[in-house]
């Protein structure tokens, strides 16, 4: 299989160029050039034909002509040297190129020096320095680190001074980062811009991506392209197999001898022409005798060069993630990307978990700005435009639709469902008036869509219609399956004076008070509190007005049974006075269960009444001489134990 990168051939600047000197040449017959408008031999032949002059030196140009400024760009003072000639200019400087003339000027006259990664006499890097003061060149980290550890003979030393550091545009992305690493933990005052050009990090993306999965990668572009040596090398540190030729002359015929159905990728750079491209794409696609893996390199080429419209919706596939923007490839010559701001509405978006280079992602055209080649897309607007159709269609279903609170105000609370803010009033949120909605911020609910004003923007929702409907459908259920002695796990709803209402799922049942435990209470909060999750039994129905009643004190739980399993007649117990009457006082034997010791049973001498002798929550010993289990009652008496140790 064959696959041509989207991106291999002429970038927007290149082409820009190009443009521009055919049209000059149609307009004055003919142009003159300083040096090759860009690093092809075979584009260079053909626009001398057009009528393209090159010269190496202004010198060497006429008084008066017309004067192209190649992609490159030159140094300032070529431009004023043109301009005392009397020149016509034709500035073909790429606009990447002329952002970063405009920054090291910037810089320079604030006294900064400027330090530009790239080749040291590649023209671009020279027009560069020819736009700022002071100025290093770094081809390398290694060379960057040596510099930074020299002392000047006047003690001056890059680390101490203010730097600013630009790169050239067709420098590897990775010794870019490196250097900037290295400046930034060795500098105390140093500014970084990165200028790396959007179409080489795309084009050098494209490459990994390609050279990485491929068995064969050609690397096509003339030996003095400064971004095709950078493909080269990223291609080589991911296949074994690459090769780097100017044309279909450097293919041997010999390429895939020995390997069954390679796949073959074909990268290009950015001054390489789309007829090489395509022939070295056809001798490769003959050479493996199978169906090629991508499109008809011309129209692949026709379609790079599409016009793309303010709102036009695109599909792209991601390139790069950076902690401002996401780089996408649209298969056209512009460079396009995604601000973050407009990757999402949700604040809870993570760019690094939902988006991944090699993806495909479909986003709307925000704005063209071809001076610059580049296109500002927006990904949350594509989102806003589904998220409309799925509320929409969800209302008019009435779908019940998940979104995520992420903020409470005066009013109520709002979701993000689809991308869309939906407003969910305090009176539908579900939370009981008078307690906090800032409890489901942070949580996904579950809500239907009760309004839409698109015009304005406005989406309402209604978690309460959701719980009703469910509490609905809930009850129905309990209520055609309940029966007397079922159990259930419920939740306390609310208390009375006389019982507490569980909800079990749906229904509310109530437990009366005297249900609620074995011994005596004088409100049920002193068992249960509202919002406990309790275990209760039906003990009581009536369909007919749809009423419960439960229990929940547990027979294996009654005091009496413990009672009677630890004690019997003629046993000693320590007991509790609880309450006196005239004619003797109630003791706590265990809870819940009392006992009676008579006045006659009290001493072992006649008294008048039983708090002469007793005191109220006083503990004594006392004999149980008498059970009676009908009447769940039981006698004691202290005159027995008296008379016993007598």
């Amino acid at each position: 299989m064959v696959t041509v990168a989207k991106t291999a051939g002429f970038c927007f600047g290149v082409q820009r160029a190009v443009d521009m000197a055919e049209k000059a040449c149609q307009e004055y017959g003919c142009i003159w050039a300083l040096g090759d408008i860009i690093h092809n031999a075979h584009e260079v032949g053909r626009l001398e034909k057009l009528g393209v002059h090159k010269a190496e030196d202004v010198a060497d140009i006429p008084d008066g002509v017309p004067v192209l400024i190649r992609a490159h760009g030159v140094p300032e003072r070529v431009v004023q040297q043109l301009e005392q000639k009397g020149c016509r200019i034709v500035d073909a400087t790429c606009p990447f190129v002329g952002k970063i003339h405009r920054i090291v000027r910037e810089e320079s006259e604030q006294g900064r020096r400027i330090i530009i990664i790239g080749s040291r006499n590649h023209p671009e890097v020279v027009g560069i320095q020819g736009w700022c003061g002071t100025s290093e060149v770094y081809e390398t980290p290694e060379e960057l680190r040596a510099a930074l550890k020299k002392i000047g003979k006047n003690g001056e030393n890059l680390q101490k001074i203010p730097v600013s550091v630009v790169a050239q545009t067709t420098i590897n992305r990775e010794i870019f980062d490196i250097c900037g690493k290295i400046i930034k933990k060795q500098c105390t005052n140093a500014k970084i811009f990165g200028t790396i050009c959007n179409a080489t990090d795309e084009r050098q993306a494209e490459a990994r991506l390609l050279a990485g999965k491929s068995d064969i990668m050609i690397v096509i572009g003339d030996r003095k392209s400064s971004n095709t040596k950078r493909l080269y090398e990223i291609s080589t540190s991911l296949c074994d197999h690459v090769l780097y030729i100017e044309d279909a002359t450097g293919l041997t015929g010999n390429e895939i001898q020995g390997m069954e159905q390679p796949f073959i990728g074909i990268t290009a750079g950015a001054s390489t022409p789309a007829w090489i491209i395509k022939e070295v794409r056809n001798i490769m696609s003959e050479e493996t005798r199978i169906e090629t893996g991508s499109e008809d390199f011309a129209a692949m080429l026709e379609e790079s060069f599409k016009t793309l419209n303010t709102g036009d919706k695109v599909t792209g596939t991601v390139l790069k993630i950076t902690p401002n923007e996401v780089h996408v490839d649209l298969g056209v010559k512009h460079a396009a990307y995604i601000p973050t701001h407009e990757l999402s509405d949700d604040p809870s978006f993570n760019a690094e978990e939902s988006i991944h280079v090699g993806d495909d992602i479909e986003a709307v055209v925000v704005r063209v700005n071809d001076a610059e080649g580049t296109i500002v897309l927006s990904k949350k607007r594509v989102d806003q435009m589904k998220g409309w159709e799925s509320i929409e269609d969800a209302k008019e279903n009435k779908t019940i639709i998940e979104g995520k609170v992420n903020e409470e105000n005066k009013g109520g609370v709002v979701a993000n469902a689809f991308g869309i803010r939906v407003f969910i009033p305090a009176s539908q949120t579900g939370i009981p008036k008078g307690q906090p909605l800032s409890q489901l911020v942070g949580q996904t609910a579950r809500f239907r869509i009760t309004e839409i004003n698109r015009q304005r923007k406005r989406v309402v929702g209604s978690i309460r219609a959701v719980q009703q409907e469910e509490r609905r459908a809930a009850a129905e259920k309990v209520w055609s399956e309940i029966e007397v002695g079922n159990e259930y796990t419920g939740t306390v709803k609310s208390l009375t004076s006389y019982g507490a209402f569980v909800d079990i799922g749906g229904v509310d049942g109530m437990i009366h008070i005297s249900e609620l435990s074995w011994g005596r209470i004088k409100h049920p909060s002193e068992v249960v509190n509202v919002g406990d999750t309790v275990n209760v039994y039906v003990i009581g129905l009536d369909r007919e007005n749809k009423k419960i009643s439960l229990g929940y004190k547990r027979p294996e739980d009654n005091p009496w049974n413990v009672f009677t399993a630890n004690y019997e007649v003629g046993d000693t117990a320590t007991v509790r006075i609880l309450k006196f009457m005239p004619f003797g006082a109630f003791a706590q034997i265990i809870p819940g269960v009392d006992g009676l010791i008579h006045i006659s049973q009290i001493a072992n001498r006649r008294i008048e009444k039983p708090e002469d002798v007793l005191s109220k929550d006083e503990e004594v010993e006392a004999k149980i001489i008498d059970i009676d289990p009908e009447k769940q009652k039981v006698s004691l008496s202290i005159r027995a134990l008296l008379n016993d140790d007598e």
